[in-house]
């Protein structure tokens, strides 16, 4: 059973976002919060405050399954472009440049890797 958490309009470039997403793409879900916890980069203490939410989501639809024997891991992490705000910045001789503050959208679901690997054998 999979849980999904959404995180939007999160005020940081989406070149950032996913350098930290990258890092725990595929990973188990105790890894990925122990990388997250130490990395120095902005988006690592939203992805894992993201990470937290879809643990709990799955702890309220899998209510009878312990999460320690669960072997949870992040089974996608998308991160995709929000929506820009356009400013501008005075420049030389009366002209502006635009400043574009970017945010993004992040999407995590998180699944158990007994389920999956029992999908994959059933269907061979």
């Amino acid at each position: 059973m999979q849980a999904i958490a959404k995180l939007k309009n999160v005020p940081t470039s989406p070149r950032k976002m996913r350098l930290v997403a990258g890092l725990v793409r595929g990973q188990s879900v105790n890894k990925a919060l122990g990388l997250l916890k130490f990395e120095a980069n902005v988006g690592a203490e939203k992805i894992e405050k993201l990470l937290l939410s879809a643990l709990s989501n799955w702890q309220q639809a899998n209510t009878d399954a312990r999460i320690e024997d669960s072997n949870l891991y992040i089974k996608e992490i998308r991160v995709d472009e929000g929506k820009m705000l356009k400013r501008l910045r005075p420049a030389p001789q009366g002209r502006g440049h635009r400043i574009r503050k970017r945010s993004n959208h992040v999407t995590i679901i998180i699944d158990s890797r007994v389920e999956e690997e029992l999908q994959v054998n059933n269907q061979e």
